[in-house]
């Protein structure tokens, strides 16, 4: 069995969970979870890459096992995160790495990637979006109300995606086959989000994403530039961010290398070993091409 360590670090005075394995001599991969997981939707890649790659994989301040200041005591945007994830990996040592991005990992991973483009040396979405083209509109008519005005109404409206229902949709929505899909899974995920204080983080960042989009200009024109080896891996059926967006990062990197899978927005959970061995393969191409 490949040995997975759970590890604290302590950065900017907060406590962050990461998973590590892998030598730390071996080229890094960095993955980044999406809402309203954490490293726990890696725990089954991680030491599918693990023999060839050094593979660190944090929970997001307010997610997972790192710590959740109530809202009124940090301030949750995209940029808080992205600076907390640049701290770990600098106390790590990791100066350079492939990164994995999925849902709110995408945005993450665009700042990071924007900040220093030398650091990333392949880039790996799996359902990331990164292009207008992604959003499916009557899953993000909600979220774009709600940054707009805050009323009782769109709070509510909001609030749903906090629900077990919600959580379970987002993991089966697309799923050709849903036993393949562990019920611990949504339930792990809403235990974590149902915290007392939770909803407020959640809510934060809910009204905070509109600052993605205003990114992708400047996105696209760091992947023209650098033309960074790139995989899009997509769950075809995923609701929240369609195979368009998938599609769209040809325009930018011609040689992206795009791949629609049967499955969802969680698409390690149905086919994890097809997506691993597309990893697998792409890292070991863009590693020795770089």
């Amino acid at each position: 069995m490949t040995a997975v360590h759970h590890r604290y670090a302590t950065v900017q005075g907060r406590r962050l969970f990461y998973r590590e394995a892998g030598s730390a001599d071996a080229p890094a991969v960095v993955l980044l979870h999406g809402y309203p997981t954490s490293s726990f939707m890696f725990r089954h890649l991680i030491p599918a890459l693990a023999d060839r790659y050094h593979v660190i994989a944090p929970d997001h301040l307010g997610f997972g096992l790192s710590d959740a200041p109530p809202a009124d005591e940090f301030d949750y945007t995209f940029d808080a995160l992205t600076g907390l994830t640049a701290g770990l990996l600098d106390q790590l040592g990791v100066r350079r790495y492939a990164v994995y991005v999925q849902d709110y990992g995408a945005p993450i991973g665009w700042r990071l990637a924007l900040a220093d483009p030398e650091a990333v040396t392949a880039i790996i979405t799996q359902n990331g979006n990164g292009y207008d083209a992604g959003f499916v509109p009557g899953f993000w008519q909600t979220v774009w109300d709600y940054h707009r005005e805050q009323t009782p109404e769109t709070e509510r409206a909001i609030r749903t995606a906090l629900s077990l229902d919600a959580i379970r949709w987002q993991y089966l929505t697309g799923v050709p086959d849903e036993s393949l899909v562990s019920p611990d899974t949504w339930h792990h995920d809403h235990a974590l989000v149902s915290r007392p204080g939770n909803d407020a983080i959640q809510l934060a960042l809910f009204r905070d994403y509109a600052t993605n989009p205003p990114l992708y200009k400047e996105l696209h024109a760091y992947l023209r530039a650098n033309q960074p080896p790139l995989l899009a891996v997509w769950g075809r059926g995923d609701e929240i961010f369609g195979p368009d967006g998938a599609r769209a990062f040809s325009q930018d990197v011609p040689n992206a290398e795009i791949h629609l899978l049967d499955g969802g927005h969680f698409l390690l959970e149905s086919a994890g070993d097809e997506v691993a061995g597309l990893i697998r393969d792409f890292l070991a191409r863009a590693t020795s091409a770089r």
